[in-house]
């Protein structure tokens, strides 16, 4: 993904990509237009670059280039050791008790089976598995005593060991179970920015509270959690189950002797006499909810308090005519922007999005906004044949600018979310975008807001204080957690009318 962003960005470069193989990725490059003529020697194991440039010579030029993507600069590849398969790389390292799996949908199960008969856990970033193939692999790895965390994992943290779009922080006593990527990522970087450190994280994939899959996984995990010596208080994050589902996993929450916080995303649960249970509904309560079990029942950080920021909000409210009405999010992590939803509701009525907080306001062309709208473009529609918006910002600058030209804009609200598989420098990439915005604002007598979170740390190699001070150097407002950026964006839109402290 990383490969297709940087040739993408080559001066006379229109589209490029680089991508598996597989039967269904040389369908969409067809489709597309980036090949005609598919080699027979192809297998879905292969990397195929396709690149459509202004001239021949320009494309021989990327392709030219395509070896200082692959392979960085000053690396000794001749050190490199590379497995073709599962069982080559399982016997040159036998004592590995874990196996990270990304391959396309219909491979990874077999390799999946492969890792749970030798007893290894599995982290599984590829998607596409069925429900019966999902509950299938569960059973098996459950009965054995192991976790198997996915389909579409996208992030777990293991023995202070990031796995995917994680994020670099402290080891400490909180152990987070989250059926929510871009939310695992939220609530650790906050734990880690706000004194404390995480034991172990595990990704368990979108599907598992469902009620198909009954949260196998889900269960066995706060049991390991549980039994664990370095897991001090226990934090579950997920978009709500059903109430079977619920259930069934506060059943395992109240049977361990350890403290936890219960964070169903937008879902009031009825507040039980059990002082060990917290519940929250959303993530930076969720965060603060666990730091309050390690660190007593403190005053929450002064930067949180909405009348601290009210008043830079206010130079964005002035400029705003009575036509511009609207608030537009443009989110990476599915999860932020479902919690935006969550938060701004109350504040703005409906919210329109693709990946809607409440079904009804599911919009009908996802690459149009209709009034409110919150955008999770990291939804499939968005990435096929194309890399995350988390790593490329091509997709999410067009809309950005797209949304700017829009006369009923008032406030554009974003994330950008750090770690070790995202973009070298995610606020950099937005940046000329938003200065392409401002000046469309501008040539039509109009001003807007900007309001963003960046999630991560400051040991991130992107760096978090580096990342929100180019942010903040392009007039963005940027706030330290997403539920704050969204309330702020709130107030924004609405004058300030219907907010109240928090």
């Amino acid at each position: 993904m990383q490969i297709s962003q940087k040739l993408s960005v080559l001066p006379g470069i229109k589209k490029a990509s680089a991508i598996m193989a597989t039967e269904a990725n040389l369908r969409m490059l067809k489709d597309t237009g980036l090949i005609k003529v598919i080699p027979d020697s192809v297998n879905a194991n292969d990397l195929i670059v396709a690149i459509e440039a202004e001239s021949e010579n320009v494309a021989k030029d990327a392709v030219e280039r395509l070896d200082t993507f692959l392979v960085p600069p000053n690396v000794d590849v001749t050190a490199k050791e590379e497995y073709k398969n599962f069982d080559s790389a399982n016997s040159a390292l036998p004592q590995a008790n874990l196996v990270v799996i990304s391959l396309p949908g219909q491979y990874a199960k077999i390799e999946v089976a492969k890792a749970i008969e030798r007893g290894l856990h599995t982290f599984l970033f590829s998607d596409n598995l069925t429900i019966e193939e999902e509950i299938e692999l569960k059973e098996r790895a459950k009965e054995r005593g192991l976790l198997m965390m996915g389909p579409g994992c996208g992030t777990a943290i293991i023995n202070g060991i990031g796995l995917g779009f994680a994020n670099l922080v402290r080891r400490g006593p909180i152990g987070v179970v989250a059926a929510a990527g871009s939310g695992m990522q939220e609530v650790t970087s906050l734990i880690h920015n706000w004194g404390s450190g995480i034991s172990h994280a595990i990704g368990l994939g979108g599907r598992d509270l469902s009620e198909n899959v009954g949260g196998i996984m889900a269960m066995e995990a706060l049991k390991m959690l549980l039994g664990d010596e370095g897991t001090e208080v226990i934090l579950l994050v997920s978009k709500p189950p059903s109430e079977k589902i619920a259930k069934k996993v506060l059943d395992v929450v109240r049977e361990g002797e350890k403290p936890a916080v219960v964070c169903f995303l937008g879902k009031e649960l009825s507040k039980e006499s059990n002082s060990s249970i917290r519940y929250s509904s959303d993530l930076e309560e969720a965060a603060l909810g666990a730091l309050k079990f390690i660190n007593g029942n403190g005053k929450q950080p002064q930067i949180l308090s909405i009348k601290s920021w009210v008043k830079q909000a206010e130079k964005f409210v002035r400029p705003l005519d009575s036509r511009q009405r609207y608030l537009r999010g443009l989110f990476s992590g599915g999860t932020l922007c479902y919690e935006a939803q969550q938060i701004l509701t109350p504040i703005l009525g409906k919210i329109y999005s693709n990946a809607p907080f409440d079904k009804e306001m599911k919009l009908d062309d996802s690459n149009r906004s209709k009034r409110h709208t919150c955008v999770d473009l990291g939804e499939e529609e968005f990435t096929v044949g194309r890399p995350h918006p988390m790593i490329d910002a091509t997709l999410r600058s067009e809309r950005l600018i797209k949304e700017a030209s829009d006369p009923s804009t008032a406030v554009i609200l974003f994330d950008v979310v750090l770690g070790y598989v995202a973009s070298p420098d995610p606020a950099g990439d937005l940046i000329p975008a938003i200065k392409e915005a401002k000046k469309i604002a501008k040539g039509k007598g109009r001003s807007f807001a900007f309001v963003a979170h960046v999630c991560g740390t400051e040991d991130d190699p992107q760096n978090l204080k580096s990342q929100e001070e180019k942010l903040k150097k392009a007039g963005v407002l940027v706030l330290p957690t997403n539920a704050l950026a969204s309330r702020i964006a709130g107030w924004i839109a609405t004058r300030g009318k219907k907010m109240q402290d928090t």
